[in-house]
């Protein structure tokens, strides 16, 4: 639905009905839910305005248009890449903004040229600007003195912050945000298609395996195949397995990325054992990979949150992940639903493993305690996180 069509098939919105634009840069599969309970929202009048359709040179997800129930458009962009700099550019947010005329705008990062034009066209318009932001302290993505300069600047112009969980509150915090003026909305996935996609799987596990070329038992990681998710972490952490354990337990790296040829040319020396490559997985397919997986790793030296540990959840999964993870504060229990490692430790990480794999009492543990805490981690729960960040904004900005 483009900005036209929303304005017509709109009704009039009564003074506490807040009209909101959420800016953000593409229709990522995982947000469709999220932003289809925060349209329900009696007091918010939504309108999402996505900065380019996807990204397909990085991400390779299908765009599930047909289950948008919220008003939305799309800007015409171009996107540059520039060494490890992704620069993308919109033309049309300034009109768009006019027509809607939001009270609050939410916006997904400062990093685009479109975020800091909303900005700017919140302060001449009097809009509350709420920055929705996933960055933490233990981001390795280092950034020069200027960019730091003009983080703090975008950051004092806003009248609100919405941040995903402990990590980024912290950080937000210490670059100088009043703590009350955050607020938690947790980062979520569709808990109740992982699951029922998961049961449906588990009830044709065999014919699952033999479509995805599945070990019998494996451990999983999910995501692009690239050094700074700890991929080759993880494979040093499987050849460090005992010899009886690895013949009986794969290691299954699903995904796709600059690594993978060198990833799987380092598999070469590892025996006994069995490495599967099954390449990109779209959700249908995704949720049967977490379904017959033993635990789900995610090693990485960086992230600032790491949505598969939500999806994997909801599948009933144990979970072992780094401390660096921005989920890692939240979703993980050390003990309790999975472990908690040190980035780039591969002894501690194949400990970690190895007390799963072992122990099966122990892996039904985790996985009830998994099912358990994911619950609170909903799209509804995100979506009231975001609406109680923009009518706080749109009442203090008054």
């Amino acid at each position: 639905m483009n900005a036209s069509a929303f304005l017509q098939n709109s009704v009039p919105v009564s003074p506490i009905r807040q009209r909101v634009v959420l800016l953000t840069e593409i229709i990522a599969p995982y947000r469709i839910p999220v932003f289809n309970a925060l349209s329900r929202n009696e007091d918010l009048a939504l309108h999402v305005i996505f900065l380019a359709e996807t990204d397909e040179k990085l991400r390779q997800w299908l765009v599930y248009k047909n289950e948008i129930r919220f008003s939305y458009q799309v800007l015409p962009s171009w996107r540059w890449r520039i060494g490890r700099n992704n620069l993308l550019f919109n033309r049309g947010l300034w009109s768009a903004l006019n027509k809607i005329n939001p009270r609050v705008i939410i916006c997904g990062g400062y990093n685009y040229a479109a975020s800091w034009e909303a900005l700017v066209w919140a302060r001449r318009h009097d809009a509350a600007f709420v920055l929705w932001s996933e960055s933490n302290g233990q981001d390795a993505r280092s950034e020069r003195a200027g960019v730091e300069w003009l983080k703090a600047y975008f950051l004092q112009h806003c009248n609100g912050f919405v941040v995903p969980g402990k990590a980024s509150f912290a950080y937000l915090k210490s670059l100088g945000s009043p703590e009350t003026g955050i607020v938690i909305a947790p980062n979520a996935v569709d808990n109740d298609f992982y699951a029922h996609q998961a049961a449906k799987i588990r009830a044709h596990a065999d014919e699952i395996r033999q479509k995805l070329k599945l070990p019998q038992r494996y451990v999983l990681f999910v995501g692009r195949l690239v050094a700074e998710k700890g991929i080759f972490d993880l494979l040093e952490a499987y050849a460090k397995l005992e010899g009886d354990l690895r013949s009986q337990l794969g290691l299954v790296f699903a995904g796709e990325g600059v690594c993978k040829d060198e990833l799987t040319r380092r598999t070469q020396g590892i025996s006994p054992g069995t490495i599967s490559f099954p390449g990109f997985a779209q959700r249908d397919d995704l949720a049967g990979l977490y379904a017959l997986a033993e635990v789900l790793i995610l090693p990485t030296h960086s992230d600032t949150w790491g949505l598969v540990v939500n999806e994997a959840m909801a599948c009933g999964l144990p979970i072992i992940v780094s401390s660096v993870a921005g989920c890692s504060a939240d979703l993980v229990e050390d003990g309790g639903n999975g472990y908690v490692v040190p980035p780039r430790d591969a002894e501690k990480l194949s400990s970690a493993i190895t007390l799963v794999a072992r122990q099966p009492e122990l892996r039904r543990q985790m996985s009830a305690c998994s099912l358990e805490r994911i619950r609170s981690y909903s799209p509804e729960a995100c979506a009231d996180g975001l609406a109680a960040a923009a009518i706080r904004a749109a009442r203090e900005a008054r």
